[in-house]
């Protein structure tokens, strides 16, 4: 009984340390978040930005500019 719960565990250490050591798992980690970081999100957050702007664009555009009503 002690042999196969020393080797459960020993599978269980080599499964886990395996993947963090491989350098091509960590080269493509690394290329993954210079895509997001410098293509994907910057691309995301101008579309957010000009989508808000067209919000406020169209409500000025049925309910009026802002400001105090014309006396």
């Amino acid at each position: 009984m002690m042999h196969s719960t020393s080797n459960a565990s020993a599978r269980a250490s080599a499964g886990t340390g395996a993947a963090a050591s491989d350098p091509g798992t960590k080269k493509r980690e690394i290329l993954i978040f210079l895509a997001l970081a410098f293509l994907i999100w910057p691309f995301i957050a101008v579309a957010f930005v000009g989508g808000y702007g067209f919000i406020v664009w169209m409500y000025q555009l049925i309910a009026g500019p802002p400001g105090p009503p014309p006396v």
